[in-house]
């Protein structure tokens, strides 16, 4: 099923273009990173899902026109300081007509904040990951199937990144669909499924996890007896394999596999072959540097 369609969704201030033209489907069960620069229009286009700020054009649909929840962290979650963990979630539940305080003590433990059930330390006093993670369980509250995150793990601590990562996980494998955006994309990659990249309000390029690995393949580093250098040379350009040999010889989109089988079959010594791969980092910076109208 489709959670989100998106068509030429548009949010103009003044005589920005924040959003520009996006269209963008996320299917069930999908982690879908959001990827782009401050500023580039991932806020805006979560809170125009959201329901947090209104279309200038363009459409979008949740759930196919069905009626299913969803539950929004669009930049700081909004706690209430002076209250403690069990308070917020009583004062939320109250809004959504849910009051049973067994299921807000279900859902501090299933945000890894049961420490927390029965003490008295007020919102205010909360670490920023403590913060973010009652922030989901409020979200939970209404046992939304799609849930938009907008730099979740902004700002949090090596240990929250990891708990973050694992409750994304685990609420992932409880069939709850997410779009996430980050600009921790090292973090990003590790639970993303699908990946959206906006550029200036556009979106300039989807692509799933496995599209994105095969793509992260690097170069090979091959290194042969100096006598052996230049018929390496001539064999990779009447194989029309890419390289350069502006650094030792540096050999692109072949496997391992591949480059050995050809160097043996032509009587090539080979001394050392090294993969380099790049990142998602690379890949971001790669596409913006070479995007165009």
């Amino acid at each position: 099923m489709e959670v989100l369609r998106a068509t030429n969704l548009t949010k103009i201030y003044g005589s920005t273009i924040a959003v520009n033209k996006v269209s963008m489907t996320i299917n069930e069960g999908d982690i879908y990173g959001f990827v782009g620069e401050n500023g580039a229009g991932k806020t805006t286009f979560i809170r125009l899902i959201a329901g947090l700020a209104a279309k200038n054009s363009g459409e979008f649909t949740l759930f196919e026109g069905e009626n299913h929840a969803i539950g929004a962290l669009v930049e700081t979650p909004s706690l209430y300081l002076y209250l403690n963990a069990m308070d917020n979630l009583m004062a939320q539940g109250k809004l959504l007509g849910i009051t049973d305080k067994e299921k807000h003590k279900e859902l501090l433990r299933l945000v890894k904040l049961e420490y927390l059930i029965d003490s008295k330390k007020k919102a205010k006093s909360f670490s920023l990951g403590m913060k973010q993670r009652l922030g989901i369980a409020m979200c939970l509250l209404a046992n939304p199937k799609f849930l938009l995150l907008d730099e979740p793990m902004n700002g949090l601590d090596p240990e929250g990144v990891v708990l973050m990562r694992g409750l994304i996980k685990s609420l992932s494998e409880q069939g709850i669909t997410f779009l996430i955006s980050s600009h921790m994309l090292g973090e990003l990659s590790k639970v993303a499924t699908r990946y959206g990249f906006i550029h200036e309000g556009k979106l300039i390029k989807e692509i799933t996890r496995e599209e994105l690995e095969q793509s992260q393949k690097g170069l090979l580093n091959v290194k042969v007896l100096d006598e052996n250098v230049e018929k390496l040379k001539m064999i990779l350009t009447k194989n029309n394999i890419k390289f350069d040999d502006e650094d030792g010889i540096k050999i692109y989109d072949q496997s391992i596999e591949n480059i050995v089988e050809l160097l043996t079959k032509n009587g090539i010594t080979l001394r050392v072959i090294t993969e380099e791969t790049s990142n998602i980092e690379d890949y971001y910076l790669d596409l913006i540097g070479g995007f165009h109208e």
